[in-house]
């Protein structure tokens, strides 16, 4: 049932980013009374699963979920309608408008997605707020793992800024680590400055950045699951664990590690509730879980926004999160990291989605995906929306537009760099999951 809803919100999410940015091509174009011949989600090839002719224009789904289009009158595109281009050109043709209106044209997609995620971003600050653990105020700093270890940081340090930029929230930071090249750290009352190494880097994307940071805080239960261990137990939400067996505790990650190593073991765990240490016994299961939540309340920070106010604060953070999109590829594009190999197509992205119906993180990931389809769709290649500009503002730079030739050619090269580039995706996704079951 998880995969099953995990697999609909991804078709819902799609569905939604394609539509609305096939219509943001669809509506210049109408507007300067350019015919268009097919608005398709999902491709066509060789049959659709539904077709209907309205007007001019034929709306259908395709049965090739990579995607979707627009048909437009007298463009190159990814049809390889060459017999049209062969006649005289029509008034209602692509190619017979002024270059400025093809430009708007064609970066109508890109820019309905961008709106799209500044809407869906404002909205959310305005109903939400933003709740975030500050990144430079944690009270008991970080908590790392071996891997962490190895990029240089260490349990306890407090960070400051990464490449010499305050981080104000934990989760973008450690995103920022990722991506960054140095990070500035308090550490037993002294700052220093640690490069972030590469092979630090790909060691956190073999691992595809589990754990390998976290922070640190008192272990307070937040929840206790029903029939679960610690229920049978004793233990009950607000309870500070103070002590297992002779070990005594002070953070959260000194008890799930103790926890971690006792499988199968009888344990005395000392607990505080309502200012009394309180005495219980416990029975680890063998995966190590007991079945409680930590309580994060004292960490979380929350921002609240008024309706005006939530509106460039939805825009800046749509940029942020373009630029973070636009630095991964620093990242992703040097072969020492790794990082290329941890990219995720279709199954990847899938295994993403949240495993419950969470609006929250629905509105979240179809925001991001749409920030990221506006920037992949701008690249300067044929057959992407990018490639067209790129073409439109050589024309309107030099005043003679690109031979048919070369539009052809480009759009059979981009197609092929295209497929290419999803062929390696996709075999990514498959050899993951081969490793998952050869592990």
């Amino acid at each position: 049932m998880t995969i099953t809803l995990q697999i609909i919100q991804f078709v819902i999410i799609i569905s939604i980013l394609v539509i609305l940015h096939e219509f943001g091509h669809f509506l210049p174009a109408r507007y300067f009374k350019t015919k268009v011949e097919k608005f398709y989600l999902f491709f066509d090839w060789k049959f659709s699963l539904f077709k209907k002719k309205i007007g001019e224009t034929e709306y259908g789904i395709g049965w090739l979920p990579l995607g979707g289009y627009v048909k437009i009158a007298g463009m190159i595109d990814e049809s390889m309608d060459t017999e049209q281009m062969k006649e005289p050109p029509k008034p209602w043709e692509f190619r017979s408008k002024p270059a400025w209106q093809r430009l708007i044209i064609m970066l109508g997609g890109v820019t309905v997605n961008f709106f799209l995620a500044w809407i869906i971003y404002s909205m959310l600050l305005f109903n939400n707020g933003d709740t975030y653990i500050p990144a430079d105020s944690l009270k008991y700093g970080i908590v790392v793992d071996s891997v962490g270890e190895q990029l240089g940081l260490r349990t306890g340090d407090q960070i400051l800024a990464v490449d010499g930029k305050k981080t104000r929230k934990f989760n973008d930071a450690v995103l920022q680590i990722i991506l960054g090249d140095d990070v500035t750290v308090k550490r037993d009352g002294k700052e220093i400055t640690i490069p972030l190494s590469d092979a630090g880097k790909a060691t956190v994307f073999e691992q595809q950045g589990r754990n390998f940071l976290g922070y640190r805080s008192k272990p307070v239960i937040e929840v206790v699951s029903e029939g679960s261990v610690a229920s049978r137990a004793g233990i009950l939400p607000g309870d500070e664990i103070t002590r297992v067996g002779s070990q005594k505790i002070q953070y959260w990650d000194e008890f799930r590690k103790k926890i971690g190593t006792s499988a199968g073991e009888d344990l005395e765990i000392e607990i505080l509730r309502n200012g009394k240490t309180e005495n219980l016994a416990l029975n680890v299961p063998q995966e190590g879980a007991i079945g409680v939540q930590l309580d994060l309340e004292d960490l979380r920070v929350t921002d609240h926004f008024g309706f005006l106010a939530s509106v460039p604060a939805g825009f800046k953070r749509t940029i942020k999160v373009l630029t973070d999109q636009v630095r991964q590829f620093k990242v992703i594009f040097n072969s020492k990291t790794g990082a290329y190999k941890q990219v995720k197509g279709p199954i990847g992205i899938v295994e993403m989605m949240s495993p419950t119906w969470d609006w929250n993180f629905f509105w979240n990931f179809l925001a991001m995906f749409s920030v990221w389809l506006a920037f992949v769709n701008l690249l300067p290649i044929p057959a992407l929306d990018g490639g067209h500009v790129m073409f439109l503002l050589y024309e309107i730079i030099s005043g003679r537009p690109p031979s048919q030739k070369v539009l052809e050619t480009g759009q059979i090269v981009g197609f092929i760099i295209i497929m290419g580039l999803m062929a390696v995706i996709f075999g990514n996704d498959i050899w993951n999951i081969i490793k998952r079951f050869i592990e």
